[in-house]
C-alpha cells in the first residue's frame, strides 16, 4: 500500500528537515542553486539565502514530458542548424512519480495529484485536500497563512477547479464547484485570478467583497489593482485558449500581477501558477492548441524565472501534475514529425468548426484557418462531420492536423507516466533527481518559515 498517513507524513517531514540540517541545505549560507557557481549552464543562477522568503509553484496540467519535447521542436528556429533550448531545458532538474493512494490504482487525477503536491499525502482520485477517510489536510497555502505569508492562486481554468482546489479548500470531491467557491471565502486567500464567474453568484460576490476583496472581471482592470485583496474572474469557465489569442498572454498577465501584490508582504508569499488547459487540449487530442498552452505556460514561467533572478530569496518549482493524452511526437512507423504544421493554423479547431459551421463557402474558410488545403477525400470527411456539428467537426479537424503534423495519441485521458520537475532559486538543489510527488509538497513545507511572524 503506497498510502501515506497523516502520522508517517509528518515523521517524513522530520526526517526531511533533519536531513536538511545535516547537509547545510537550510543553514545560513549562501548558495547558488540550482546548479554550482563555476558552471556554464543555462540554468538560472541566483545567489542569496538557502532558505526563500517566497515559494512559488507551477502546474502545467497533464503536461507530460511530450509536451515539453514537442514543444521544444515547436519554438525551434528551423533557419538555424541549432535546436534551441526553452525555459523547460533550462530548468530541469528532476522527475516525479504522480501515483494515488492505492484506492485508485496508478493513474491519477488532478485533484489527487493536487491534494500530494500540497498536503503531502496521497489520496483518492477525486479528493480534495482530504485524505482517504475524507478528513482534512493541512495544505502548504494554509501553513503558509498562519505563518504570516500571503498567498495566492493564477490559473487559466476556473479558480475553484481541481488543482487551486485542492490548494485552498477541501471537499470530498471535485465535482462539488459550487461549495469549494463558498470555501474560498474562509481561506483568506490575498490573489485569486483565473475563471469561473459562473460559480460565483452575486450573493457570494458581495460575500467577498465585504471580506475587503476587489472584485474585477475583465483582465485590463489588473492594472488598477495596487493592493491585495483581488478576486478576478474573467470568464465564465475556462480563459479563451491561447491560440485564438496569441499576443494575449493572459496568464503572464496575471503571474506578474500576483507577483506584484503579493510580494508587498516583506514576511513572503506562496503562490500556485497553473497551465491548466494544456490538460483540456490534451483530453481532446489536440496538438494545435496544446502548443498554444504550452506557450502561454512557458511565458508565465519565464516570468516567474526573471522575478527569481531580481529577488535572489524566492524558490520556483514548476512541474505537471500527471501526462494527458498519451501524446507521442511522431506516429504511424514514420521517423518524422511536423510542427511546422502547427505554427500555420490560425485558430483553435473547435474554432474553426464554428466559422466552417455558419458559413456557405465553409471550404475556403477551414482551409484559410488550418493553413493547408484538404484534399477531396478529406473535405468529404469534414462535410460529413459538418452535417453533425461543431464537435464532430472539430474532432475531424484535429485527426486532420494529426496527420498532417505525424501527432500520435493513446487516450483521451490520463496516464501513468512521470513528470519533469524543474526548479530555480534558493533550494531548487532539493528537487534534483527522482522523487514522488508528495516528496515535492514536503520539501516545500519544509523551507517555509519555521515559526510564525508578526508585522
Amino acid at each position: 500500500m503506497h498510502f501515506l498517513s497523516t502520522y508517517q507524513r509528518i515523521i517524513s517531514r522530520l526526517l526531511l528537515v533533519s536531513s536538511l540540517v545535516v547537509t547545510g541545505a537550510i543553514a545560513d549560507e549562501v548558495v547558488i542553486s540550482p546548479i554550482e557557481a563555476n558552471t556554464t549552464s543555462n540554468n538560472v543562477p541566483t545567489v542569496g539565502p538557502s532558505r526563500p522568503t517566497n515559494i512559488v509553484i507551477m502546474i502545467g496540467d497533464g503536461m507530460g514530458p511530450a509536451y515539453t519535447t514537442a514543444y521544444r521542436y515547436y519554438k525551434d528556429n528551423p533557419e538555424t542548424e541549432e535546436i534551441e533550448q526553452t525555459v523547460f531545458d533550462r530548468l530541469l532538474v528532476g522527475m516525479a512519480s504522480t501515483y494515488p493512494a492505492s484506492v485508485s490504482g496508478y493513474v491519477t487525477d488532478s485533484a489527487a495529484s493536487a491534494t500530494a503536491l500540497s498536503t503531502g499525502v496521497k489520496s483518492y482520485n477525486g479528493a480534495i485536500a482530504v485524505d482517504t477517510e475524507k478528513r482534512p489536510l493541512t495544505t502548504l497555502m494554509e501553513r503558509a497563512k498562519a505563518l504570516g505569508l500571503s498567498t495566492g492562486v493564477a490559473v487559466t481554468s476556473q479558480v475553484n477547479h481541481a488543482t487551486p482546489a485542492a490548494f485552498l479548500a477541501h471537499n470530498e470531491s471535485r465535482s462539488n464547484y459550487i461549495d469549494i467557491a463558498q470555501a474560498y471565502l474562509t481561506t483568506d486567500a490575498d490573489v485569486i485570478l483565473g475563471g469561473g464567474q459562473q460559480y460565483f453568484t452575486p450573493t457570494l460576490l458581495e460575500q467577498f467583497t465585504a471580506k475587503g476583496y476587489q472584485h474585477i472581471s475583465e483582465l485590463s482592470q489588473l492594472d488598477s489593482v495596487h493592493h491585495p485583496k483581488v478576486l478576478g474572474l474573467f470568464a465564465d469557465v475556462q480563459l479563451p485558449w491561447g491560440i485564438n489569442d496569441k499576443k494575449a498572454h493572459k496568464l503572464s498577465h496575471m503571474t506578474q500581477k500576483a507577483l506584484d501584490l503579493l510580494s508587498q508582504n516583506k514576511h513572503g508569499f506562496v503562490l500556485l501558477v497553473e497551465g491548466s488547459l494544456i490538460d483540456w487540449a490534451g483530453h481532446s487530442n489536440d496538438i494545435a492548441t496544446a502548443m498554444g498552452e504550452m506557450d502561454e505556460f512557458a511565458a508565465a514561467i519565464e516570468v516567474v524565472e526573471q522575478f527569481v533572478r531580481q529577488s535572489k530569496d524566492t524558490l520556483m518549482v514548476v512541474t505537471a501534475d500527471h501526462n494527458t493524452g498519451g501524446l507521442s511526437v511522431g506516429a504511424h512507423d514514420k521517423y518524422e514529425w511536423h510542427p511546422e504544421v502547427l505554427h500555420k493554423v490560425q485558430a483553435s479547431p473547435d474554432m474553426i468548426a464554428t466559422r466552417a459551421i455558419a458559413a456557405e463557402d465553409w471550404q475556403t474558410i477551414t482551409a484559410t484557418l488550418l493553413g493547408f488545403t484538404p484534399s477531396e477525400v478529406e473535405y468529404t470527411q469534414l462535410q460529413t462531420a459538418r452535417m453533425q456539428g461543431n464537435e464532430p467537426l472539430a474532432i475531424a479537424l484535429r485527426k486532420l492536423i494529426d496527420i498532417q503534423s505525424n501527432t500520435g495519441w493513446t487516450s483521451g485521458g490520463h496516464t501513468a507516466m512521470d513528470v519533469q520537475v524543474f526548479a530555480a532559486g534558493p533550494g531548487a538543489r532539493l528537487f534534483s533527481g527522482h522523487q514522488d510527488n508528495v516528496d515535492i509538497a514536503n520539501k516545500m513545507f519544509s523551507l517555509l518559515p519555521q515559526s510564525v511572524q508578526t508585522p
